[in-house]
Order: C-alpha cells, then structure tokens, then sequence
C-alpha cells in the first residue's frame, strides 16, 4: 500500500482533480440533502460526463459525489423531518424533534461528525482489509462467484419493503433485461428482434436512468409539485457540540460503526439497512430508551454513523470480489469496467493503485465533507427550499444528455423513455428499484459463471457439492422462503402461548 502512495497523492493534487472533487462534494450534498433525489442519482446522473476523463480523475468525481450525497441526506432528516434518501430514515425520529426544540445546530453537527467518523475510519479499514479478501477469493471458482451473486440478489429481496414477491418480480425484470443482446458462451443473438441497436445488449445509463430518475422526476410531476417546505432555521449558530458530548456517546459510535460496517460488506445490503439496524441497536442498549423518538442524541450519532461506515463495508467486497456491496457500487463498477478495471481479486495485482486510490480518496472526501458543512451549515435551510419546478426540468436534460453522452445516438434516448415507462409502471405497481438495478448488474457475471461451471461439472450438483458454493446456495434458499419461514414461526409462537399460559 505504502509503494502506491506517490501516484495517489500525486493524482488527488492535480488542479483538475481538485476542483472536481469539490464541486463533486457539493452536488452530492445537495442532492442528498433534497428528499427524493440522492448520491445514488448523483452518480447516475454524471457518469456519463467521466467517460473522456482520466480513470483517476473519473474514480475522484464519482465517489465525491457519492460520499457527499451519503453525509448530506441527514439535513432533510433534520430540518424537514423528511430524509433525504433511504439511508437517513433513522434520522428523522430525533433528528426533527431534536431540531424542533431549537437545537438544531446540535442535531446537524452530531450528523456532520457522525457522518465524517463513519466514513474516514472505513475507508481506512476497507483499504487494509479489501487486499486480505482479494488473496482469499483467488480459491474462489465459477460455482462461488455464482452463488455469490444469487446471494446478493436474494438478501435484497429479504428486505424488500412490503411484498417480498414484488421484490422477486423487480429482479427478474432486471435479469430480463440484463440477457438482452449476444450470449456470454455461444455468442447467440437473444431478444433483439433483429434491432441492430439491441446487438451489444443494453446501456447501463439508459436503463437505470430512465427506471430510477426519469420515472421519478415524471412521478412527482403528476403528483404536482408543493410550495418549498417551511425548514427549521431557529438554533444554527455555533458548531453546538463539544467533546464531552462525543464522549459519552463513544460506546454507541463504535457498535453503530461496527454494524455499519459488517452489513455495508454483506451484498446487496448498504446503508438503507444499517441505519435502522444500528437505532435499534442503540436504543436497546440506552440506558434511557424512553427518550428515543423525542430528541435523543443516540438516535442521531447511530444510524448516522452505520450509514456512513457501510461505504467503507460496501466498497471491500466491490474491489475484492466484483461484487457490489449495494446499488450506488454497483454503478461504481460499471463506470470503472467503461474505463477498463475490471474489479475483482485480479485488480491488486493488474491496478492496485486504482483500488487505493479509491479508498484514500473516500477518507479525503470524508474530511472535505466535514469541513464544508461546517462553513456552510448556516445556508441549509436555503438548499431545501429550491423550487421543485425549476430543478426537476433541469435534471430531465442532465438525464437526455446523459443518454446522448452514452451511446451517440438519438435512439437511445428514445430508449431511455420507454425505460422511464417502464419505471413509471413499477411505481404504480409497488415493485422497489434497488433489486432490479443489483440483479441488471449482477445478472450477466452470474450468467457467465454459472455457465463456466456447468462446462466443468455438467451438473448442478456440484453447487452443493463445493462447501463454500453449498453455503451461499443454502443461504439463498434461506433468503427466499424467509416471509415462509417467518410465518411459520410466528405461528408456532402464537400456538405455545395459550399452552404456557
């Protein structure tokens, strides 16, 4: 790692560098701190700007915008009691009642510390750790890549809200979708209707911004668009936080961190669950859980610390594995194979200057985000209350030129639309995004290598056969019959208790 110091430090000083790092920092808190859009549309909506760009200059913009979007999805829990994406749901039930009382400079400075905390020391933990993962995973064959990505799908359908089926139907449509154009094996044309815009499959941007964003954008038009929101501005002076009050909450910070950074390296998981894992977490080791819900400190330090750790977590088994760790790497990858680094245990040896320049730009960034929230925490008030009318129009063109950037031609805006249809049927129908983006993504890695094992053994078997394999299959097995396997539970506990009583 040492031997790789000269180029990081030497990319991250360029002058172009820099200021995208900056201005990727400040877009990204903007679009975390904004409720409905997030660090994830940020990278989305962007990538296609890094495709001329220098692979380091690239990697820097993209994780800026990302780990700002990460740290500033807290200020619309604080100030709106609304998140700004689904990793800062926690922070609403005593971010605002904490704000409400007129301590909402205290609310945001434990966000921004918790934040800064969470993403610094994984970084530093990832970058030790992911190179110890990558040695391991070379005794890794085609059958544990595959079940390592059925794994990943599966664990989000676990915890798919509401119907896990309609979860289950998010992910076939991505693996639909991922099949289209020739075959990884036999090189056989599949679903392209003799389209020769179809022939090389279709374009990561298209689909997932026409799903994810374009769908959004045209969702919230139909709902109509309100008035800015009225946003808390009693109470920001001063930082409002001292050192005895990170003190007494230090136990708190390192479970919260702990269990943000196991669940971010778990597949498909990320900070949409650490968060609540780590508030309930902190709530029941309290000492006084009867003040959580009403302003406690706890409940801010926790999942702001969880979600935050989860990027460290998420990106060991993104370069170790080429597995992402949740729907925001999962893009990261993608951008990276258009570069040409093709993450996995191969990457240390091929480009392992790529990877740690990765993980020490995520601590730099870290730091960068801290200190300009502090400078900037004065004017958060004024970030929420952009008009709805004026950016979403906007952020309609960054999407068609985004397309345009991608492919070069017309036809794939076009197709982006049809996508955003697509998008706009699954928001009607209740179906999530996160595992149709996981399962686009993973499809054709779990199709390539599903098929290399089948050419070995000639048998499915031999997925059970192979312990490692057997382990992750038995764990996908698990994940899918879980609503089963919990409703039987729940109905084996109801028929004990009248015999107890």
């Amino acid at each position: 790692m040492l031997e790789n110091l000269p180029y990081i430090i030497s990319t991250i000083i360029q002058p172009l560098n820099l200021v995208l790092m900056v201005a990727g920092t400040i877009v990204g808190i903007i679009f975390g701190a904004i409720p409905g859009l997030s660090g994830t549309m940020a990278v989305m909506l962007f990538m296609p700007l890094t495709y001329t760009m220098d692979h380091g200059t690239a990697i820097i913009f993209l994780l800026a915008l990302w780990i700002g979007g990460c740290s500033g999805a807290f200020i619309g829990s604080v100030l709106l009691g609304i998140p700004g994406s689904a990793s800062a749901v926690a922070t609403c039930w005593d971010g605002h009642p904490m704000a409400q009382k007129g301590q909402a400079s205290k609310a945001l400075a434990i966000g921004m510390t918790a934040s800064f905390v969470g993403t610094f020391f994984s970084a530093i933990i990832g970058g030790l750790l992911a190179e110890k993962v990558a040695d391991f995973a070379f005794a890794m064959g085609p059958w544990e890549y595959a079940s390592l990505c059925l794994v990943a799908m599966t664990m989000v359908l676990a915890i798919s809200k509401g119907n896990m089926f309609k979860g289950l139907a998010a992910s076939c449509i991505g693996l639909l979708l991922a099949s289209v154009g020739f075959s990884p094996i036999d090189a056989e044309p599949r679903f392209v209707f003799g389209n020769m815009y179809l022939m090389g499959g279709l374009g990561m941007i298209v689909v997932l911004t026409g799903i994810f964003a374009v769908s959004h954008i045209l969702v919230t038009f139909g709902k109509g668009f309100s008035q800015p929101p009225e946003v808390t501005k009693e109470g920001l002076k001063g930082f409002g936080l001292k050192g005895k009050d990170i003190m007494e909450e230090l136990p708190n910070i390192l479970r919260s961190f702990l269990i943000g950074l196991g669940i971010g390296f778990l597949p498909g998981m990320g900070s949409g669950l650490s968060n609540l894992v780590a508030y309930s977490s902190a709530k029941n080791a309290s000492k006084h859980p009867e003040e959580y819900g009403h302003g406690a400190a706890g409940g801010i330090w926790a999942p702001e610390v969880a979600n935050n750790a989860a990027i460290g977590g998420a990106m060991i088994p993104m370069a170790a594995l080429g597995i992402p760790g949740d729907s925001t790497t999962a893009l990261l990858i993608g951008a990276l194979t258009i570069h040409g680094l093709e993450m996995g245990p191969m990457v240390f040896k091929n480009s392992g200057n790529v990877v740690y320049l990765m993980f020490f730009t995520v601590a730099v960034v870290a730091l960068l985000v801290f200190l300009i929230q502090c400078i900037t925490k004065r004017w958060f008030p004024y970030i929420l209350k952009v008009p709805s009318w004026f950016m979403y129009p906007a952020l309609l063109i960054i999407c068609l030129a985004s397309a345009y950037v991608d492919s070069g031609n017309l036809y794939k805006c076009g197709m982006m639309m049809v996508f955003c249809a697509v998008g706009v049927l699954m928001e009607m129908g209740g179906l999530p995004s996160s595992p149709l983006i996981l399962a686009f993504i993973l499809g054709p890695i779990m199709e390539k290598n599903m098929l290399r094992a089948f050419q070995n053994t000639g048998t499915w078997t031999t997925f059970f056969t192979r312990p490692v394999s057997c382990v992750l299959m038995v764990l996908a097995i698990l994940c899918i019959f879980s609503p089963i396997l919990k409703a039987l539970l729940g109905k084996l506990k109801k028929n004990k208790q009248p015999a107890n009583s």
